[in-house]
């Protein structure tokens, strides 16, 4: 709070719990005051997002790199311990094991209890404890707080690894970033196109040119206002077939976040008349390609089927279902990856583009972040967090300044991990 505090495009909104079995119902009375929701730690975040509720984004405070740095020194300067007769939590063992490198220490971790979701305080403590009670260890570090507590009160030496100014700097910055990403995502070209089967709307057995003609008319007359409603303009494609182009803002609000197909008169022809696809992209062409796939899979879903496709990959729907889902068209080799690494299909589809454009799989962080246009250390963390999962591996370092820092070569690979 005191650092947020430095920041002026905050305003703070403090929620404070004790146990992390407080969280969802603190979460339930409030989830709608905030734009963005940033955690003390992985395991409230892990609580919230598995609970559901939370629709905005949400980021956590991470505990590798200086808060870890910090932790190591006190203990070496406090207690003297053999870092090896330690037990930790929550780090990935190559992250430790990557931080004890970079720091010069000659040990390797042995006892890691790493979880990339929800555990209970019990599970935690009850890990550290034993390994202690065996005399295969001298204390114990630990990541949460309230495990930190119970180790306390059990008896067993235990250290908690705290944020540094510069890592909950790091995660504001963080989400300063995206609240400008989310802008911009909010202001992406969305495309609309939609199939209108006019014969829905006329009387069986009355059938007559005339009669269609003129309910055409009324359709296309229909489908105008509308347009103007999402601020959007109305081209038609072919018979039956029409394209509005708006932003995704404009969508997100009349769909209710591409939850339900809009009630409105202007769309009131006759029941299942209109099968609509919704796409978004960086570009009309890539919102209006999606648009098309997306309208492909709302014929899968019968007529009248709503369905949205995004620039991540991502398909959802059918819009105003109960059992609407959301599901990923991205290659099952990014979908692992991504789980594995806990980077977004999308940064990864833009990394493996760059790949391929280069025409090799090996790059370093600085030619990475000058092809997605990020900041270099945006582009390192990019690569490191590949290298943990064991998507990447360091093949070599460049120097093109002789007395500046060689920059590691990075060989990235999708279809195998090791990790």
């Amino acid at each position: 709070m005191a650092i947020a505090r430095g920041y002026k495009e905050f305003e703070l909104v403090p929620i404070f719990y004790l146990r992390e079995e407080e969280i969802v119902a603190k979460l339930e009375s409030r989830v709608n005051e905030a734009d963005m929701w940033l955690f003390s730690g992985q395991v409230p975040y892990a609580i919230a997002k598995a609970w559901g509720g939370v629709t905005k984004p949400m980021f956590y405070v991470t505990y590798e790199g200086s808060s870890l740095y910090r932790t190591l020194l006190q203990i070496a300067l406090e207690r003297k311990w053999n870092l090896e007769r330690l037990s930790y939590d929550t780090f990935r063992p190559s992250v430790l094991e990557r931080t004890f490198a970079e720091a010069n220490i000659q040990a390797k971790p042995v006892h890691v209890k790493y979880y990339p979701g929800v555990i209970s305080v019990k599970e935690l403590s009850d890990y550290h404890e034993a390994l202690y009670r065996g005399g295969r260890t001298e204390g114990a570090v630990t990541c949460l707080r309230s495990a930190f507590l119970e180790l306390q009160r059990r008896g067993v030496p235990a250290f908690r690894v705290l944020p540094t100014v510069a890592s909950v700097e790091s995660v504001l910055n963080l989400i300063l970033r995206a609240k400008e990403a989310l802008h911009f995502r909010e202001a992406q070209i969305a495309v609309q196109m939609i199939e209108v089967d006019t014969f829905l709307g006329l009387i069986k057995n009355k059938f007559v040119t005339d009669e269609l003609y003129k309910l055409e008319l009324q359709v296309t007359e229909k489908l105008l206002r509308y347009a103007r409603k999402v601020r959007g303009s109305l081209k038609q494609a072919g018979p039956g077939r029409y394209v509005i182009f708006t932003t995704r803002k404009l969508l997100e609000d009349i769909t209710g976040d591409f939850h339900f197909v809009p009630d409105l008169e202007d769309l009131k022809i006759a029941p299942g008349a209109i099968t609509c696809g919704i796409g978004t992209g960086t570009s009309a062409y890539e919102a209006e390609t999606h648009a098309g796939q997306a309208l492909l899979h709302a014929h899968g879903q019968g007529k009248g089927s709503w369905m949205a496709f995004f620039d991540d990959n991502t398909i959802v729907g059918p819009l105003g279902h109960p059992e609407q889902v959301a599901y990923s068209c991205a290659p099952e080799t990014l979908q692992q990856t991504s789980h594995d690494s806990g980077l977004s299909v999308s940064t990864l589809s833009k990394l493996d583009s760059v790949l391929k454009k280069i025409g090799h799989r090996e790059i370093n962080a600085h030619d990475l972040a000058q092809h997605l246009r990020v900041q270099p250390r945006s582009a390192r963390r990019l690569l490191l967090a590949l290298e943990a999962a064991g998507y990447a591996e360091v093949v070599g370092e460049s120097n093109p300044h002789p007395r500046g820092r060689p920059r590691r070569i990075y060989r990235v690979n999708f279809g195998d991990s090791s990790g």
